[in-house]
């Protein structure tokens, strides 16, 4: 179900993309088909979805370049509407999940990890 107050965020290199070490700029893997699956339902059902990667940082070399690579590259492998979709390094008070192969997931207000380690 979407939520039309909140958007979600999918990392690309190793959630949304295979990533087996970095080869450039201009590389990005396959899409990963689960996660290509989940983008297309939450796209479909009107839910917004922002692409999350460092490759759009300030500091990241020639981020715009990188931006209109990622862009190309969904709307490549997922259609031409996809291509609109929104590639960042941040996050606000709206985001409601984030996807990534990176991150720890906590129970909130505690500092505890989810998996109990």
């Amino acid at each position: 179900m979407a939520d039309k107050n909140g958007w979600i965020g999918i990392d690309l290199d190793g959630t949304l993309a295979e990533y087996n070490g970095w080869k450039g700029s201009g590389h990005i893997g396959k899409p990963i088909e689960k996660m290509a699956n989940r983008l297309r339902e939450w796209v479909a059902d009107g839910q917004e979805v922002r692409i999350m990667t460092a490759r759009a940082s300030s500091l990241f070399p020639d981020a715009k370049k990188s931006i209109s690579i990622i862009q190309d590259w969904l709307a490549e492998n997922f259609g031409e509407e996809f291509g609109n979709i929104e590639v960042t390094n941040e996050k606000d008070q709206f985001m409601i999940e984030l996807w990534d192969d990176r991150a720890v997931q906590l129970i909130p207000n505690t500092g505890e990890r989810v998996d109990g380690k």
